[in-house]
């Protein structure tokens, strides 16, 4: 396992994290959730991300059991705030101070640790002033309950705007969370220059495209069984942008490439995500502790330049570049 600077700091993190969006206290059992956790630190992986929104909160218990007894030291825990949570009441949701400073304490007891080595914004609010909401997260670090803040979807703006702030009330606003892979490349313009600028890091999701870039959709041919196409409580909305057989026949031609490398697709694409010097890390997820051993095997993987071209000409225009996606992932309201 290889390790990385997340943003203009002195923290490293595992460049492979384990990520529990739509599987614990959701897809998978509890044992099973166990059983790739214990995987994931097998294999090196030290970082592991959560949002208490995930499963209504379920997901971080889920995490925090799995990981009781480890040294707390010796792991980066992540979580996230803004989705509705609880009884979803009216300050149940967003970023202000009262939602920001309970959230953060219903995290820590569901994780079963004292401080959290990242809170995240996990969407911008357009309901608070930024200003009530970067206070609110200065008071948490400064109380000890998280050691650095980081943001998920903001625009280019929004991140100028978060990391002035940030800088007045002295503490380190090091990382964003994007979509991105070889097909979603959204944060390429505008967001992966201007977080250089600022110090900032990427925090990867979705590096298979919600499993798209592992081949395993033909063009075609029927979903397969079980499936997260085939899930609709399980991210199938997520994964259908994805499944035209324009782009599903162009994933299948990047195969050669893959084998040229001796990786298999999924790891190719975590590998590709990785190449960008601007991201700190890839989330992965698993439904089973073989999917975790396999993908950490892109950590430490170098692409030539050759072949990184290679997959551009295969994708071609097939891959979504429009900045303006991510303004979209910001909801104008934050009710519940």
């Amino acid at each position: 396992m290889q390790f990385r600077y997340l943003g203009r700091s002195g923290f490293k993190i595992s460049e492979i994290t384990y990520g529990n969006w739509l599987t614990h206290g959701s897809q998978i059992e509890n044992d099973i959730a166990a059983a790739c956790v214990r995987a994931a630190l097998d294999a090196g992986i030290t970082t592991f991300d959560t949002a208490d929104v995930y499963a209504n909160t379920a997901a971080e218990s889920v995490l925090g059991e799995a990981l009781k007894g480890e040294r707390r030291q010796s792991l980066e825990i992540f979580t996230k705030v803004f989705g509705p949570t609880g009884p979803k009441g009216h300050n149940d949701v967003g970023l202000s101070r009262k939602h920001i400073l309970e959230s953060i304490d219903g995290s820590l007891s569901r994780l079963q640790t004292d401080y959290v080595d990242l809170y995240q914004a996990h969407r911008y609010d357009h309901e608070t002033p930024l200003e009530e909401t970067m206070q609110a997260f200065a008071d948490v670090v400064r109380q000890g309950k998280a050691l650095y803040i980081g943001v998920s979807e903001w625009t280019a703006d929004q991140l100028r705007a978060g990391a002035a702030l940030a800088k007045e009330l002295k503490i380190q606003l090091i990382s964003n969370q994007p979509e991105y892979s070889a097909l979603w490349r959204v944060i390429e313009e505008e967001i992966v220059p201007t977080s250089k600028e600022l110090g900032i890091s990427q925090i990867v999701w979705s590096p298979v495209a919600q499993g798209v870039l592992t081949g395993k959709y033909a063009p075609g041919a029927p979903l397969p069984a079980g499936s997260r196409a085939t899930d609709e409580r399980g991210g199938a909305g997520a994964v259908k942008r994805f499944l035209g057989d324009d782009v599903l026949t162009r994933v299948q031609e990047l195969a050669p490439i893959a084998r040229e490398l001796d990786l298999t697709l999924a790891q190719l694409a975590v590998a590709w995500v990785l190449q960008n010097d601007n991201v700190a890390t890839a989330i992965i997820g698993a439904s089973r502790p073989e999917q975790v051993v396999e993908n950490v095997k892109a950590s430490g993987v170098t692409i030539p330049a050759e072949l990184v071209g290679r997959i551009d000409e295969v994708l071609g225009d097939v891959v979504e570049r429009d900045a303006s996606r991510t303004f979209e992932r910001s909801p104008a309201t934050r009710e519940a």
